[in-house]
């Protein structure tokens, strides 16, 4: 997808939210507030989509237009690397760290501040690997759909290993790609049953490096039905492809990410309002209605759409399974599917 088209789905998304009223304390004292426009600015280093993150950063000025943000984009890998560089030299230039990867993080911990947003008590126990660490970003696995080519889309994850979907109709992200289709793959072998695989390998599935690919292959109907994280196949709905995703009842596998505010940070105000404000319901409220992120809070602000907060619950993995079972399973997932890395 080209970049502005990407920027046009979502800023026509997010026209469609507005800021609610709110009280100074759910972003932090006055105090606090005051120190952070005095800065009047901050460095951001982030993993996720840089223009996912620019639109973030637009909403949060929406309510603080007196902070600067700077945003450093680089893929997981190279930002923990340039990370660990930067630190080694005494020279961390970030003041705020947004990560997918849960354990890469925490294996960096003491390079962040003590922290907690003013909602600490709303955020799910599970979803935190360390007390500096919060998911300002929470993805979600849901089943994607081509409109055109599927007249009775799948209601479940087991649907995904009916016969009638033999012949590569089915695409998705193999599992060694990264952390989030971990997330999945544990998730199908713990909740859907250890044959899951194995059923759903007979039918042929189409495989593919990451989510981008498979969601532009289903748009263009070279396959019909791809489990794929929903903020990447919401931006194509936003933008009328023929798809539509659904949240199965067995359970959506979340991916919480760690964000933190570093020891070095030269704004440490600016950057706790930041968070403060992401990992406010304001700041959740908008991620869901505007990105197609999922929230760790324990009660969602809202909710995407097709969202039954009565059957649909979210799943989160059990960290220290999470790091234990990773390489073991993959190598059997790799087996299973024929895929050779």
């Amino acid at each position: 997808m080209k970049r502005r088209s990407v920027l046009a789905g979502l800023a026509g998304a997010a026209a469609n939210w507005t800021l609610p009223a709110a009280a100074q304390d759910e972003f932090g004292s006055k105090d606090v507030i005051a120190a952070a426009e005095k800065e009047g600015s901050l460095t951001y280093y982030t993993a996720n989509f840089a223009e996912t993150e620019q639109e973030v950063i637009k909403a949060f000025n929406k309510r603080f237009p007196k902070i600067k943000v700077a945003m450093v984009r680089a893929p997981g890998g190279q930002l923990i690397q340039r990370i660990k560089t930067e630190a080694a030299a005494g020279k961390l230039a970030a003041d705020v760290v947004n990560h997918s990867d849960r354990g890469l993080m925490l294996e960096l911990a003491d390079l962040f501040q003590d922290y907690s947003p003013p909602n600490a008590a709303d955020y799910r126990p599970d979803a935190l690997v360390s007390p500096k660490l919060w998911p300002g970003v929470t993805l979600g696995w849901s089943i994607a759909y081509n409109t055109e080519l599927v007249k009775n889309p799948p209601k479940t994850w087991m649907d995904l290993t009916k016969d009638e979907y033999k012949g590569k109709k089915i695409g998705q992200v193999v599992g060694p790609s990264g952390g989030t289709t971990w997330t999945r793959i544990m998730f199908e072998r713990q909740v859907l049953g250890e044959d899951y695989w194995k059923k759903q390998a007979a039918l042929g599935i189409a495989l593919y490096p990451s989510g981008a690919p498979t969601s532009d292959a289903l748009v263009r109907g070279e396959i019909s039905i791809a489990p794929l994280l929903y903020n990447i196949i919401y931006t194509k709905i936003v933008e009328g492809a023929p798809a539509e995703a659904i949240f199965a009842p067995e359970g959506v596998p979340i991916i919480p990410y760690a964000d933190g505010v570093t020891k070095t940070s030269k704004s440490p105000n600016a950057a706790r309002l930041f968070m403060n404000w992401r990992l406010s319901k304001e700041g959740q409220t908008f991620a869901i209605k505007s990105l197609g992120n999922i929230t760790s809070l324990k009660e969602p602000p809202a909710f995407p759409k097709g969202w039954d907060a009565k059957v649909i619950k979210v799943w989160v993995p059990k960290f220290d399974e999470f790091e234990k079972l990773r390489d073991g399973w993959l190598e059997e997932w790799n087996k299973t599917y024929g895929y050779r890395q």
